[in-house]
């Protein structure tokens, strides 16, 4: 697979994959290429790390319940500790960050219940007390990663995040199937719709209707930035006064160069911040060069904020809601 195909795979498809029987063929179509070479082409991807999957990205708290925590670890147990948190399955993503609050992971579960379960089960077994920082308001998780330079962003606008509605033994069915990926296969929906004992229709139809509802926020590559590069991820965090978080993060949400764009509560007195960037980039002086133009065109000299860059990368997979 030459450079430019692959450039192609990886940056033109992280959305709006085609919803039908054959949805390689049609790739390889736009391409102009073949199919078996789009689907080598993606297994080789895969299996080099530069995608997780092909497939769902769900938006939180739209299937199932989910929450960033945190917790402070000594230097010399921080790898244990990572290990002990990793064995939970509703863990998907754990990084170690610059700050006395030095591990962060994601859980998701299928419902608010199993979700706190879960946390406190995790504090057991780390033998270290977490923050919980659930999503509140998001302004910016489009969750798709340009590889082309800074994507062009429609206005941005504030959407409180209400508990997910329960969905049918159906809806759980295809949740369990899509949350590992759409097989790499000719005719990939006619394989899950088998799993899951539903027709090919109904399976593309259901995944279309989430689209369409926002239950999945996209539908295609899911590119690994690590291994793409992009080695400088700086979460960015202040504490805002309440009545300016929706203003100021629509605004930030706008900016060519954040990746992602939410509130979460403050936990006082340990966790201050209430509004949340993401920024990511090849270098870290590039990030903090950023960093520093957004607060001064934005006002936020003053703000107190902190930024926590991102260094070992302890999992990352996708998100399991069933």
């Amino acid at each position: 697979m030459d450079n430019a195909l692959e450039f192609r795979l990886l940056n033109e498809f992280q959305r709006d994959f085609p919803l039908c029987p054959a949805p390689y063929a049609e790739l390889a179509a736009r391409l102009g290429v073949g199919e078996r070479t789009v689907l080598g082409g993606l297994e080789k991807l895969r299996r080099e790390g530069k995608i997780s999957r092909v497939g769902a990205v769900f938006a939180p708290k739209r299937i199932g319940a989910s929450t960033l925590a945190a917790m402070a670890v000594a230097p010399e147990r921080l790898a244990a500790v990572a290990a002990t948190v990793n064995r939970f399955p509703e863990v998907n993503h754990n990084y170690e960050r610059e700050h006395r609050y030095n591990l962060w992971f994601v859980v998701t579960a299928a419902s608010e219940g199993r979700l706190q379960s879960t946390l406190q089960a995790i504090e057991e077994a780390a033998g270290h007390a977490l923050l919980a920082l659930p999503l509140l308001e998001e302004f910016h998780i489009d969750l798709g990663f340009p590889l082309h330079g800074r994507a062009c962003k429609t206005q941005a606008t504030a959407r409180a995040v209400q508990p997910a509605a329960p969905i049918d033994e159906a809806g759980r069915r295809l949740v369990s199937v899509l949350q590992e990926g759409l097989p790499l296969f000719m005719r990939p929906f006619a394989l899950i719709a088998e799993r899951v004992g539903a027709s090919e229709n109904e399976v593309m139809g259901r995944i279309g209707s989430w689209l369409e509802d926002g239950a999945i926020k996209r539908f295609g590559v899911v590119v690994r930035h690590r291994e793409l590069g992009y080695t400088a991820n700086a979460m960015l965090v202040h504490d805002i006064p309440d009545q300016q978080v929706a203003e100021l993060g629509r605004a930030l949400a706008e900016e060519p160069a954040v990746t992602l764009c939410y509130r979460r509560p403050r936990v006082q007195p340990d966790w201050p911040y209430n509004l949340f960037c993401m920024i990511h980039g090849r270098e870290r002086a590039e990030v903090e060069g950023i960093i520093v133009d957004l607060r001064r065109r934005h006002g936020l000299d003053d703000c107190t904020h902190d930024v926590l860059f991102s260094l070992t990368r302890f999992k990352q997979n996708g998100a399991r809601y069933a």
